[in-house]
């Protein structure tokens, strides 16, 4: 592909190099490997299953180290609203209020979604500010016929010039109500959340990758609420936000796997997906890393079952990356003997889950020693696993890469050839999910922070359809954030309980128990 001098301008004005771009058409035109799964991971095999006596043990051992250690929560935000809403979108778009009742069209399409949400209607956390937003519009709205009250309701939250919730940043929405009309937004709920498990020595640190032109809004949330979730918490926030590199933008293509460009003819770059945000971890620095993302949240009733597998899961990293730090300590020393280089192959065999090489006996001791020091030199992570209820999204397999090593992985299932009965059968018998709920290890067993680019496994993005100005297109996302962009991390994976996921993916959702406030307390 040749590109014009403008073009080559274009691409480093963005922080591409044209190598990069190019790399990225390469992937286009081959296409991408489906990821290659062996098997699903399932109790006892690739997720651990915790007795209650572990569960406190592992709890304990966190809060007795927490103060010494340096915690950080890493927050992905930097989402619209828009999805949330979208069969609300059609709603205004498709309904006809001179031809038809509301119930009449939600009748004749079965649209479930929208019956569900004019009758819980009242339960949403943003009613009363919606009802109050329509009287200051319309003095006589309580003698509008019911569908237009109903009909004027959802254009108030959705309409741009009206509350435009829509193009709200997803984490500054209202998620839930307590009592005085008193609203929480996910933002304000991490904060909670997070005080639960930080330590008590410092602020309470948490990083929100945002879009930039919402970064006022941010702000501006923070200064509202600052002063009563420190009261309310006892601690200080150390906030801090950042955006989507534009260097990890990715070229588009045509059908035909030709450079996409937009009327004026320069070259067409999109969003990555959260894979770039490996590039935000990787400027950042703490001992160890929750990750979770802006809608898994919980109203306060629930906040410490929440609090307390965190605090589970910190507890096992901590526990499993002690032992690794020894290792390979000893394995810096001189003169190490066979049987510590048998312990610490059965430790990455039965903690790590990892494969040892059926050669690895024939080696010289150097090399042992190597192979050892490089399969535990990795930044760790501990992944929560819940049961599976079919819910979209990524799941844990043993999954075979190109050079025969088998290792423990999440796949999203755009990842999987489902063409193969083999490859879709595994898919159908995984037993758990992923929720995105990560504590990580970034450092090193000298204290030093890992590159986190150099375990990734770029050959683990995806490519999507996707349209602009009506025209089709290719998009390229990164491997990842939790996928690809840590696939070559040691990984631990745990059942949790499904308490812990309570994702707001589409606004009904805030229905569900987890995001109510029974008898308005």
């Amino acid at each position: 592909m040749i590109f014009s001098e403008k073009d080559i301008q274009q691409i480093e004005r963005k922080g591409l190099t044209l190598k990069k771009v190019e790399r990225q058409l390469k992937l286009f035109e081959n296409g991408i490997p489906f990821a290659n799964l062996v098997a699903e991971a399932t109790i006892g095999d690739g997720i651990l299953r915790l007795s209650e006596d572990e569960i406190e043990q592992f709890m304990s051992y966190f809060e007795s180290k927490k103060d010494s250690i340096s915690i950080l929560k890493f927050v992905p935000a930097s989402g619209a609203a828009t999805r949330m809403f979208k069969f609300l979108y059609s709603f205004l778009e498709d309904y006809d209020l001179e031809k038809e009742s509301i119930n009449s069209y939600i009748n004749k399409d079965k649209n479930n979604d929208l019956s569900l949400f004019f009758i819980g209607l009242d339960k949403f956390p943003f009613y009363h500010i919606v009802q109050e937003k329509l009287k200051e519009t319309y003095p006589d709205f309580e003698l509008l016929s019911i569908n237009e009250q109903r009909l004027n309701f959802v254009k108030m939250m959705l309409d741009s010039d009206k509350l435009d919730y829509g193009n709200s940043p997803k984490g500054l929405m209202p998620f839930h109500k307590y009592k005085n009309q008193v609203v929480s937004t996910a933002f304000e709920e991490h904060l909670y959340e997070s005080a639960l498990y930080s330590s008590g020595n410092e602020a309470t640190k948490l990083h929100f990758t945002i879009s930039e032109k919402h970064n006022h809004k941010f702000d501006e949330e923070f200064s509202r609420i600052e002063q009563k979730v420190e009261e309310n918490t006892e601690s200080t926030f150390n906030i801090s936000f950042s955006y989507q590199k534009e260097s990890t933008d990715t070229i588009a293509v045509t059908p035909k796997n030709k450079p996409f460009r937009e009327e004026d003819g320069s070259l067409l770059f999109r969003p990555s997906g959260h894979g770039a945000l490996i590039e935000n971890l990787n400027d950042l620095t703490a001992d160890i890393v929750f990750i979770k993302n802006i809608d898994n949240v919980v109203t306060y009733k629930y906040k410490n079952d929440v609090a307390k597998y965190k605090k589970v899961l910190a507890g096992i990293l901590l526990t499993i990356q002690e032992q690794i730090f020894k290792y390979l300590e000893l394995l810096d020393q001189p003169n190490i003997s066979e049987q510590k280089l048998i312990e610490i192959g059965e430790f990455l065999v039965n903690k790590l889950n990892v494969k040892i090489s059926s050669e690895f006996e024939k080696y010289s001791l150097r090399y042992q020693i190597e192979y050892l020091t490089e399969k535990l030199n990795r930044p760790i992570r501990v992944c929560g696993m819940v049961k599976n209820e079919g819910e979209p999204g990524g799941g844990p397999f043993w999954v075979k890469d190109e050079s025969g090593n088998i290792t423990l992985q999440i796949v999203e299932s755009a990842q999987i050839n489902k063409k193969s009965k083999h490859q879709k059968q595994i898919l159908k018998n995984a037993t758990h999910f992923n929720p995105v709920d990560l504590v990580c290890g970034i450092k090193d067993y000298k204290g030093e922070k890992f590159n986190l680019k150099k375990f990734i496994d770029k050959k683990a993005a995806f490519i999507s359809m996707k349209t602009k100005t009506g025209k089709d297109l290719k998009a390229l996302e990164l491997p990842g954030l939790w996928n690809g962009s840590m696939a070559n991390w040691n990984t631990v994976f745990v059942e949790v309980p499904l308490i812990t996921f309570n994702p707001v993916k589409t606004v009904n959702d805030l229905l569900k128990a987890p995001h109510q406030i029974k008898d308005n307390v």
